[in-house]
Order: structure tokens, then C-alpha cells, then sequence
């Protein structure tokens, strides 16, 4: 068989461009890229849930159906809509809230007019007589359901505007959570990374035992260049499990660029958090890449990594910076190995050490 040529990818890369602009063509769909990005995950197979519930929708799909797709699987994308439309929600309630107190307010304004007024009566006692008293208790007893009545519908309407909003946070809590999870692994994604990473910082006592793995995936370009993008993007998805399932529970994982992922550990000295990261490496090392359907085994795949401890490093981008020059460390060294930063004999800062950026 002859080997794929980058030229052939290049042709592979128009025609799934192509297909996709014809489908959706074809289904009535608007050429939006937040629909483009839906069509593109569904049709090359890279986001199995997704496609599974894109293959559900109708033949002609509406764009209330595509965006709910999208805000659960690129909340990035589609984030912008949730916010705008959970602002509008909750100005909605809350203005119809006002309204309500608005109203209770002049009820209650109105029942002591008559609570006045009513005074006012008793008050003349010569001009009492059983007729008017009937009377008197008559507006009162009116006056007084009316004004209970209107209390529970006020009660009641309130009771619902605070469950709409309760929704509506839940919803924003999600699109919380979506929007720090990185849509193709399900891990965290930068955003939550350098959230997590200034934490670390925040507490003098867990800067002695926190430190930061980087890791990067050793040739990725050519993986991409040979196998394709979709082939790319599962074999990142199953490194990112072989993270999840190498850690502890209390440990942050998070895939912080194309094929970059960080680790942050606490609690853990800088011999055992090498160890973790060796343990990590060497599972990826030996897990087999292939496609399920066809049997295409991809080769051996490698990760090179570079660990530095928090105390180490002056602040969160200081850490990162070093943990970089450890990973780099790992990589002019023959890939396919954890560096410590406190390893490398030169740990000066120089003009070199980020030219490999990346392999």
C-alpha cells in the first residue's frame, strides 16, 4: 500500500469540506461556522456522542436544534447565546417580580385606606347604629379576603419567578462548568488550568508540596500529516483517558492546547509526582492506537513530560514557564521522558529553550 502524502491529506481535508458545505446545503442548513463546527464533528466521526445525537435530529433540522447541540458540546462557541439569553431571562423575572411587589404594595395601601376610613366610623360613636356597624364589618370582612387573597396569588406567582430562576442558574452553572471543559476530550481546558494554577498560589502552605507536569505528544505533526485530523483528535481523546484513569481523584488534568495537557498535583513531593508522571508516560507507551472498524494500528505513540514543584517558581506563569523548560528539557534529550526542572544542570534562563515549539 502506499504511504498517504501530505498532498493527499491536503485533497482528504478539501473533499470533507466540500461534503459537508453539500450537506448541509442540502438539509436546509445556514452556512453559520457554529453550524459548519456541528456538520464537521458529526460527519468525520471525531465526537461519537455528538453524532450519535446529530443522526437523531430531522432531515431538515431546525437551528433551535443545531444550538442546543452546540451549547453542549462547544460551549465556547455557543456561549455568548447562553449568557445574552440568561440576561434576558432573568431581567424578564425580575421585572415581573417588581410588578408583583408593585401590586401587593398598592393592595396594601388600599386596605389601610379603608382600615382608615373604617376607624374613622368607629370613631363618631354618636352616629353608630347596628345597620352601620353590619356595614363597617360588611367592608371589612371584603376587604380583608381580598387583600389575604391577593397575597397568596402574589405568594404563589413569586414562588414560580423564584423556580424559573433557580433554572436559570442551574443553566448558567452548567454553561460554567461547559465553558472550563475541553469539548473534544471532556477534560478541563485552559480557561479552568490557569484559574486552577493561580489557586495554587493563593495558599502559602500548598506551594511546598503542588507541583505542575506538562506533557506533550512527541510528533504530533506527522501523526496529523499521515493519519489525518480525525485520526489526530481520537488519539488525543485517548490519551486524555489514559490521564483520567493514571490519577487520583484530587489531582486537576487539562488538555491546554493541540496536543498539550497539564497536570497539577498536591500533596505529593517532587520524587513521587515524577513517578506519577513516569507512570503516566509509560501506560501510553504501551497502549495500542488503532482504528476499531478497520484495524489500522497507528504505531507506537509517545508523550515527553517536564515536572516542576510550585516552590520552585515565583508565581503561576513563572511555574509554568519552567515546567515548559523541563518538557523541552525532555525533548532535545530523545522525547519519550519526564525531566525535572531542578534536573537540568543550566536552569538560567536562555534564548533558546522554547524553539521546538512544538515537534
Amino acid at each position: 500500500m502506499q504511504p498517504t502524502t501530505v498532498q493527499d491529506n491536503g485533497q482528504a481535508a478539501t473533499d470533507i469540506a466540500t461534503t459537508i458545505a453539500t450537506t448541509m446545503r442540502q438539509m436546509g442548513v445556514v452556512g453559520l461556522p457554529r453550524n459548519y463546527e456541528i456538520f464537521y464533528e458529526a460527519m468525520t466521526g471525531s465526537n461519537p456522542e455528538l453524532a450519535l445525537e446529530f443522526v437523531s435530529l430531522a432531515k431538515r433540522p431546525s437551528q433551535a436544534d443545531l444550538d442546543r447541540i452546540g451549547r453542549r458540546y462547544f460551549a465556547q462557541s455557543h456561549g455568548q447565546g447562553i449568557v445574552e439569553n440568561a440576561r434576558e431571562v432573568i431581567a424578564r423575572e425580575l421585572e415581573e417580580v417588581a410588578s408583583l411587589l408593585r401590586s401587593e404594595q398598592n393592595q396594601i395601601r388600599k386596605y389601610g385606606s379603608i382600615l382608615g376610613e373604617t376607624s374613622s366610623g368607629l370613631d363618631n360613636r354618636s352616629a353608630l347604629s347596628r345597620e352601620l356597624l353590619q356595614k363597617i364589618v360588611g367592608v371589612m370582612a371584603t376587604a380583608t379576603s381580598s387583600t389575604i387573597e391577593h397575597g397568596r396569588q402574589v405568594a404563589a406567582t413569586i414562588g414560580e419567578k423564584t423556580s424559573e430562576l433557580e433554572n436559570v442558574k442551574s443553566k448558567l452553572e452548567e454553561y460554567k462548568r461547559l465553558a472550563d471543559t475541553d469539548p473534544l476530550t471532556h477534560i478541563w481546558n485552559r480557561r479552568a488550568f490557569d484559574k486552577e494554577i493561580a489557586r495554587v498560589y493563593n495558599d502559602k502552605k500548598s506551594i511546598a508540596f503542588s507541583a505542575l507536569i506538562l506533557a506533550d505528544i512527541d510528533r504530533f505533526k506527522e501523526i496529523n500529516d499521515r493519519y489525518g485530523h480525525p485520526v489526530g483528535d481520537r488519539i488525543i481523546q485517548k490519551i486524555a483517558g489514559i490521564f483520567r484513569s493514571g490519577i487520583r481523584d484530587d489531582m486537576f488534568v487539562a488538555r491546554t492546547g493541540g496536543e498539550e495537557f497539564a497536570l497539577i498535583v498536591t500533596g505529593s513531593g517532587e520524587e513521587t509526582t515524577a513517578q506519577i508522571a513516569d507512570r503516566i508516560r509509560i501506560a501510553i507507551e504501551q497502549a495500542t492506537f488503532a482504528n476499531p472498524q478497520t484495524g489500522v494500528n497507528y504505531g507506537r505513540i509517545t508523550i515527553s513530560m517536564g515536572v516542576c514543584m510550585a516552590s520552585d517558581a515565583d508565581g503561576p506563569d513563572d511555574l509554568y514557564s519552567k515546567a515548559d523548560r523541563a518538557l523541552y528539557a525532555s525533548k532535545i534529550a530523545g522525547r519519550n521522558r519526564v525531566t525535572k526542572f531542578s534536573a537540568i544542570p543550566d536552569t538560567r534562563p536562555g534564548k533558546s529553550w522554547l524553539l521546538y515549539r512544538k515537534d
